[in-house]
This record gives C-alpha cells, sequence and structure tokens, in this order.
C-alpha cells in the first residue's frame, strides 16, 4: 500500500521592505529614565513603556541635536540651537555648542592668538606648548603652569 506524502511547507513570503513614509517611525529620549523610545509620525506625546512618563514629541521638521552630559555622561537630546542643556539626571546644565562656536585667547607665554571651542577650560598652545586657562569669559587670558 502507498504512503501518503505530506504537501511540502509553504514557503514564506518574501521580506519587503516598508515604503517610506508608510508607518514611518521617530525616536526621542525619555525625559524621565532616558531611554530611547519610538513613535509613530504624527504622534504629539509619547508614554515610556518602562517609566511612565509622557514625554512630548518636537514639532515636525524640528531638527534634534546629541551632547554627552559633563557631570554624568548621559546622552542628552536637544532642539538644535539651543544655547544650553539642563541634565534631568544630574541636573548639570551643559554648554550646547555648534561646531562652528569658538572663541579666541591670547596664549599665556608667548602672546600667540590661539582659537578654542566655547566650553574648553584650558587650551594649548601650538607654538611653544604652553597650556593657557581659559576664564569663565571667552578670551580672557589667564596664566597656567604646564
Amino acid at each position: 500500500m502507498p504512503v501518503p506524502l505530506a504537501p511540502y511547507p509553504t514557503p514564506p513570503a518574501p521580506f519587503t521592505p516598508p515604503t517610506p513614509n508608510a508607518g514611518a517611525q521617530s525616536q526621542l529620549v525619555c525625559s524621565g529614565c532616558r531611554n530611547l523610545l519610538m513613535y509613530p509620525a504624527g504622534a504629539t506625546s509619547v508614554c515610556c513603556a518602562v517609566c511612565s512618563t509622557v514625554t512630548a514629541v518636537p514639532a515636525p521638521g524640528t531638527e534634534m541635536a546629541q551632547l554627552v552630559c559633563g557631570g554624568c555622561h548621559t546622552l542628552l537630546m536637544y532642539i538644535r540651537g539651543a544655547t544650553s542643556v539642563q541634565c534631568s539626571c544630574c541636573h548639570t546644565v551643559n554648554l550646547a555648542m555648534e561646531a562652528n562656536q569658538v572663541a579666541h585667547v591670547n596664549c599665556g607665554n608667548c602672546r600667540m592668538l590661539l582659537m578654542y571651542q566655547y566650553g574648553a577650560r584650558s587650551v594649548k598652545c601650538a607654538v611653544c606648548s604652553f597650556v593657557t586657562s581659559v576664564g569663565a569669559t571667552p578670551g580672557a587670558d589667564q596664566k597656567s603652569s604646564n
């Protein structure tokens, strides 16, 4: 007597990537626990599944930037153009700098004009290797020992 054959399993449907903007998702950092949250396009706020904090979604077209907190090294997201960002974890106020924001100071040894990024605490002279401390006000000349 012949043995009946089992049918071949149906092959899985081929993967087709989603079309752009169809079910598009964006991401933001939870304002409570700092986890990365995904949300669908058009949402105005997102509720975190971990800590239940509701985080407002920035307006469409708002450019976001990131920086690492100088106090606790947490990744912070902020609206591009902000001048400072307060960390929600340790409350440190961080300077939010664009790549082209620079200041100038004269070397404390050879008086060479030096350029540095805002927020730097010191700058080393490329000519004489002297390290000049940068004060709270950009452009202030303050000496530092090597």
